[in-house]
């Protein structure tokens, strides 16, 4: 019996690594970040050809919007389970958490240093995570922590721009595409080169790796089973009187955790519902055809202050549109105050702040022949008040 209290062990010829709620919880993740990286940088580079194509395989960027959308509803669910199942293993299972960085890791770097001089001939002996790992899983947390702050911003922009300068919302854009940009090439260079092209790694598809496997990446870890010294699961016993207080406490905290991301969903109505389609039909054409009212001129944009709505950008509103969106008006929308304009109409936020190329206010307008048709100024300058952040004043 050895001083950790497990014997050793015979010489296996693999070695158990994830069990199935982790590699399910992993195959899930991949799914989901996937998709929120095709759409994302579909979204982004819109007008790129890869981007174009993208968008319209997803049947527009209403479509390639709400997919990105309930991606990330997905991926937010993961990280809730990820994080109650990381406190099963550490509360009832007791397993170390080898995953943190511990002082060891920067004496394993400057041991690989050394084997890339060709000063040393063996790579660190590694315990269950590399210092290479470990800084990956934190990079993931981290990322989805900065993607999640982000989106909130830009999923619900009338709240944001409530608590924050209406400069936060074209911040969090640009943090969060450049963010996912950062985190696909991560993936495709540095994760897709060391699990697959450097070493083809299955342990995430079997669940374990063989003993080759184990003495080339994980020796430290290996020689612990084999000896014994790896730390004994508690007894049943323990385990249930653990579970006891773990389980009242994993409810409270998935219930508060999914509260938030309910919240997170349903606190605006700007980037859950779509238009709706078309309906085709025979056009009316008059016998005779009725002379269009000729619109009054809207004000001139103060130059000061004309990318604001107080500034000039609802007088352009009041010129032009409100005689059909004013309060009451067409579609729900309306669009003589500036928080009715925010707030959108039935189908949702026309205004986006910081995207003026996917705000549908924007779309119809560029489509032309609209009753309310803006100039081509007027246009201009919207699309440089939303890109802004739409602020108010």
């Amino acid at each position: 019996m050895s001083e950790a209290g497990t014997p050793p062990q015979p010489s296996p010829t693999t070695i158990a690594r994830f069990d199935l709620s982790q590699r399910i919880e992993h195959a899930v993740f991949l799914i989901a970040f996937s998709t929120l990286g095709i759409t994302g940088l579909a979204q982004k580079f819109a007008t790129s050809g890869a981007g174009e194509l993208i968008l319209r395989v997803l049947g527009g960027i209403e479509s390639t919007r709400l997919i990105h959308r309930s991606a990330s509803i997905v991926l937010m669910v993961v990280a809730i389970y990820h994080l109650i199942g990381v406190l099963y293993r550490v509360v009832v299972r007791r397993s170390r958490l080898s995953i943190l960085p511990v002082p060891e890791d920067f004496r394993h770097l400057l041991q690989d240093v050394l084997v890339y001089l060709g000063r040393r001939r063996r790579k660190a002996y590694y315990a269950r995570y590399s210092y290479a790992e470990k800084v990956e899983y934190l990079a993931v947390v981290w990322g989805t922590v900065i993607m999640a702050v982000t989106g909130f911003m830009m999923w619900n922009p009338i709240a944001t721009a409530r608590a924050l300068p209406g400069q936060a919302i074209p911040a969090a854009k640009a943090a969060h595409g450049w963010e996912a940009i950062l985190a696909v090439l991560a993936i495709v260079i540095w994760h897709f080169y060391h699990v697959h092209l450097r070493h083809l790694n299955l342990s995430m598809l079997t669940g374990r790796l063989t003993r080759e496997e184990m003495e080339h990446e994980h020796p430290a870890e290996l020689a612990e089973i084999v000896s014994g010294r790896a730390p004994a699961p508690p007894s049943t016993a323990e385990a249930r009187r653990r579970m006891q207080i773990f389980v009242p406490a994993a409810v409270v905290l998935t219930a508060a955790l999914s509260y938030g991301l309910i919240r997170f969903v349903t606190l605006e109505e700007t980037a859950i519902l779509t238009l709706p389609p078309g309906e085709a039909g025979p056009a009316f054409v008059p016998q005779t055809p009725t002379p269009a009212p000729t619109p009054s001129p809207a004000p001139p944009l103060p130059e000061a202050q004309s990318q604001t709505w107080d500034g000039g950008i609802g007088a352009v509103f009041a010129g032009r549109c409100t005689m059909c969106h004013g309060s009451g008006g067409l579609g729900g929308l309306d669009l003589s105050s500036y928080a009715a304009a925010m707030q959108g109409g039935l189908s949702g936020a026309v205004i986006l702040p910081g995207e003026p190329e996917t705000s549908l206010l924007i779309l119809r307008q560029v489509a032309g022949n609209h009753p309310g048709q803006l100039t081509p100024d007027e246009l201009t300058q919207i699309r440089l008040w939303i890109d802004a952040g739409a602020p108010e004043k």
